[in-house]
């Protein structure tokens, strides 16, 4: 087999500084969508993958999942990241989460989360997350008229409600907030903690460290909250393994806080940069939902999985070996020109929007209902209430290539 042609354009997707970059990133994968959507990608130092950017393939490749596994290569990092992950795991230490695992072990360890995260719990959470959503609009208020919208609201009001799931107390929520931040940062120089696989691998141990105290807790006392539901968790009879045990504590705790912060702040800038939707959205409240689907479109924070092709196979014509992965640039799905009219304009009102932000399939994200809460609860509290806001200086996004969004937005504004 000849050596595939690299299209320069995709080369953005193996630059974390792209995603801090909204204007070179979507050029580059417009001209993919038009020109080059299975394009090849070998970037050091990175191992090579076709990236993927069309709407519909994204979406068959995730509905098959027999053909199309997370492991070993889920998410993009570099060669050296992956041999040590690797490594990590064989001598019985590493990151082996949900988005890691293929099926069956995949549905058997998801299932022992998912009551908490269904509508009954939901509801039941939500007099928790309103209260959460008036404490931070009334913080803005005490703080105002300016304030970093990041810093300042969006990254703490999902993670207090993320560890009053798991029943943490707020004395730890600094340690995650830090943990949480150098997790996703590694690849952001504000956030990061070293420079090397090595000392970025030193976050999950602090991880580990942790989570191991809180399942020795809550399996010599159990209550009622989803971290005593992971430490007892089992699996064919089986309690889960000391790994995928912290593993699931790590994914709930850092993805169901950083990702929503990001879609928060994506969200509150959109409406910034947008006034006549955050009119309309004011002068119609009933546009909530809608509205939420599309900052979190206009957002997507988790902006790639991988999977690798367990047998020889095509993807719009393309040729894929056994062997090698793809990558699912979920940030170019939720701009394709075949699905969204318009995909470059802001529309509270846009429906249908079949976005993607969530992933698709076995791998549906399984906090998408608690994220959708959280938003529509903050921005129902915080927009009757803003008679005014405007950016009160440059909005500052992380360098990523996997999960990231705003890190500062400095905002001037009045509340009611």
């Amino acid at each position: 087999m000849s050596t595939p042609i690299v299209n320069p354009a995709a080369k953005v997707l193996a630059d974390p500084t792209a995603y801090a970059d909204d204007d070179r990133l979507h050029a580059a994968l417009a001209e993919l969508r038009a020109h080059d959507p299975v394009a090849w990608v070998d970037v050091w130092p990175y191992r090579p993958f076709w990236a993927i950017t069309k709407h519909a393939d994204i979406m068959a490749i995730e509905r098959d999942n027999e053909l199309f596994l997370s492991e070993p290569r889920p998410l993009l990092s570099t060669a050296a990241a992956d041999d040590l992950a690797k490594a990590q795991l064989e001598a019985g230490m590493g990151l082996r989460t949900l988005i890691h695992m293929d099926d069956p072990h995949h549905r058997k360890v998801r299932s022992i989360g998912a009551d908490w995260f269904r509508p009954k719990a939901m509801r039941a959470l939500k007099v928790r997350v309103d209260e959460l959503a008036r404490r931070y609009v009334d913080k803005m208020a005490d703080i105002g008229p300016e304030c970093d919208f990041v810093t300042d609201v969006a990254v703490d009001f999902p993670l207090y409600v993320i560890m009053s799931l798991l029943g943490l107390p707020e004395s730890d929520f600094g340690r995650m907030h830090a943990l949480t931040q150098e997790m996703f940062g590694g690849d952001d120089d504000e956030y990061k903690r070293g420079t090397t696989p090595e000392e970025q691998m030193a976050v999950l141990l602090d991880f580990f460290a942790y989570f191991s105290e809180l399942t020795a807790s809550r399996r010599a006392q159990p209550t009622d909250d989803l971290a005593s539901a992971i430490a007892n968790g089992t699996i064919d009879g089986e309690p889960l393994s000391e790994v995928d045990t912290a593993s699931y504590y790590v994914i709930v705790a850092s993805a169901g806080h950083d990702t929503t912060k990001d879609a928060i702040s994506g969200g509150m800038r959109a409406l910034i940069d947008n006034p006549a939707e955050l009119r309309r959205l004011r002068e119609d409240p009933g546009l909530m939902p809608t509205a939420v689907e599309e900052m979190i479109r206009w957002s997507t924070p988790v902006k790639e999985f991988m999977r690798t092709a367990s047998a020889d196979t095509t993807v719009r014509g393309v040729d894929i070996a056994a062997g090698e992965s793809v990558y699912l640039a979920y940030v170019s799905g939720n701009r394709d020109e075949e699905v969204f009219t318009d995909p470059f304009r802001f529309d509270v009102g846009r429906d249908p929007n079949k976005h993607v932000a969530f992933g698709y399939g076995v791998h549906f994200c399984l906090g998408a209902a608690l994220a959708r809460m959280e938003m529509n609860s903050l921005f129902t509290e915080l927009v009757p209430r803003l008679s005014s806001v405007e950016l009160a200086g440059p909005p500052e996004l992380s360098a990523t290539t996997f999960v990231g969004g705003l890190k500062h937005l400095p905002i001037r504004y009045a509340l009611r």
